[in-house]
């Protein structure tokens, strides 16, 4: 059985991938469990939290106004702290008697959310670099074009604010998924352009 279980992870990349990310974060468990309860809203109230949170950090470095050098330092000092400090930490304060099947289940689950997710980042990455030696023109007017755009709102956008604002989509963006309201939004702005466009046309008739 173990051998027959080994052959299948070794001929299924995605498997195998999950199972190294498993064994890789398995002290991160108890955290990436409750992570992503919040960051696809389990209790209503967690959007407003998480919110709040991220409002305080930023008005922080607001604040303390650091330079670049000092905040990239301070970030990377508080990542390797974190990776030493939460598995040492989630170890004490959870054994494995109170991790149940069902956390176990998320916890894959979790993982090879993850790995699609770098998979898809790797497959754009890949189908760009294909755009450029099948289409070179085309590749290069739509680099020029998004990256022109970038700039312009960066400009016209304070960097702090605007990182804000990303970071606060990013961390949103599970739960908006999760409830639909993106499809739903969307949906609706379709209909309303629709409605505008036929009474255009009934209008020029």
């Amino acid at each position: 059985m173990a051998s027959g279980e080994g052959d299948n992870k070794s001929t299924n990349p995605l498997a195998a991938e999950t199972a190294h990310l498993e064994e890789h974060l398995e002290g991160w468990g108890e955290v990436m469990l409750a992570a992503d309860r919040v960051l696809h809203w389990e209790k209503p109230w967690f959007p407003a939290i998480m919110m709040l949170d991220v409002s305080v950090v930023f008005l922080l470095i607001y604040w303390l106004d650091p330079s670049v050098l000092t905040g990239v330092s301070c970030a990377i000092m508080m990542i390797c702290l974190a990776d030493y400090l939460v598995p040492t930490i989630a170890s004490r304060m959870f054994g494995s008697n109170k991790w149940t099947t069902e956390q176990q289940q998320r916890f894959h689950e979790i993982c090879s959310n993850l790995v699609k997710t770098q998979r898809r980042i790797v497959g754009w990455w890949r189908r760009l670099f294909a755009l450029k030696e099948e289409k070179p023109k085309m590749y290069f007017m739509t680099v020029i074009s998004v990256l022109s755009a970038v700039a312009w709102i960066g400009q016209q956008v304070h960097n702090l604010f605007l990182t804000y604002l990303i970071v606060s989509f990013i961390l949103l963006l599970p739960g908006l998924n999760r409830h639909r309201l993106i499809t739903k939004y969307v949906g609706m702005a379709k209909r309303e352009i629709n409605k505008l466009l036929k009474q255009k046309e009934k209008k020029n008739e």
